[in-house]
């Protein structure tokens, strides 16, 4: 029988709502003339239906003992409610007063492909996109770019359709 040593905790979406969780992690001091100062990963998660609600269990693998920092988005028809949680414990905290998020816009009536993603060494990319509908990422095609010896990548995004991207960085104030 397998083992599983981290933590879960369970969110109920209401009807024409879709949460996703990414953790945050940050980039060791060593790297950082390289790599953005942070990455992310989703994390995995069953669904279960309850009457016309999704509950959704996420599951973090590495608990850490100041805490896990989280980045909750809940897409919705036209619009995304995003927030910021930290697991300490067994207990989820999520900001009561919203953060600030500064946001650009990809759209393009033509057929594109968004180039030069550079990636950490676990092959983790600052910046991600996700498809609003499905709330899937779109996965890029990994390339070596033999100008800047780096590991590099490339998304095919559709025309006339919106995509959510973000990138978690500090403020420069």
């Amino acid at each position: 029988m397998e083992s599983w040593k981290g933590k879960h905790f369970s969110i109920t979406d209401p009807k024409g709502v879709n949460t996703v969780i990414y953790e945050v992690y940050k980039t060791h001091k060593e790297y950082l003339d390289k790599y953005p100062k942070y990455t992310v990963e989703r994390l995995r998660s069953t669904e279960q239906i309850v009457g016309d609600l999704k509950k959704k269990t996420f599951y973090v693998e590495d608990p850490q003992d100041k805490g896990n920092q989280l980045v909750i988005f809940s897409f919705a028809k036209e619009k995304v409610v995003i927030n910021n949680g930290l697991l300490i414990n067994d207990e989820v905290r999520i900001s009561k007063k919203p953060v600030p998020f500064k946001f650009n816009t990809i759209y393009s009536e033509e057929a594109t492909e968004l180039k030069d993603f550079k990636y950490t060494p676990n092959l983790k990319r600052a910046i991600t996109i996700i498809d609003p509908e499905t709330t899937e990422e779109i996965k890029p095609v990994l390339y070596y770019d033999e100008d800047t010896d780096e590991v590099k990548g490339k998304c095919k995004l559709k025309p006339y359709k919106s995509y959510f991207s973000f990138e978690i960085r500090d403020d420069k104030k």
